[in-house]
């Protein structure tokens, strides 16, 4: 699974200007929701009740919130970039900055593990955050996220 399949240009933000981790996941339950059609609230309560099982900082200033959603037709991504290092509660306490949003049908099965599987790959690799981390534009986000997993390693 390429992110491609997950997200498309208009779904990357080059600079989120949130202030907590509850403010990063309204802002972009907001965005998803103008994305997917579905209510912002039924997202932002998702999203808030899968923090209270655990954070989804992975730790290298990186967080993967998700969530099943019973309206969701379709996996969908969407990436941010913050403007300032949140703190996340993530498992090495280290302040988030990057955050890949993951929104799966409640159905979605294994393609929803598949997908979380691509996304830390993708997002534990130095260099790939490194260019996240470095890009100007969304362009370039969007071209660092989406290039083919094997072309990552290389």
């Amino acid at each position: 699974m390429d992110l491609s399949d997950l997200v498309t240009a208009d779904r990357v933000f080059a600079s989120l200007h949130s202030g907590s981790k509850k403010q990063v996941l309204q802002d972009l339950a907001s965005r998803a929701s103008e994305a997917s059609g579905i209510d912002t609230r039924v997202i932002f309560e998702a999203l808030i009740e899968r923090e209270r099982l655990g954070s989804t900082g992975v730790g290298h200033g990186i967080a993967i919130p998700h969530a099943r959603l019973a309206d969701m037709t379709q996996l969908e991504g969407f990436f941010a970039r913050l403007e300032t290092p949140i703190e996340f509660d993530a498992v090495d306490s280290a302040p988030v900055d990057l955050v890949f949003l993951l929104l799966v049908p409640e159905e979605s099965g294994a393609d929803h593990l598949k997908a979380l599987a691509r996304i830390s790959r993708l997002l534990r690799n130095e260099a790939v955050t490194n260019q996240l981390r470095s890009a100007s534009t969304v362009a370039e986000l969007f071209q660092t996220l989406t290039r083919p997993a094997e072309s990552h390693a290389a």
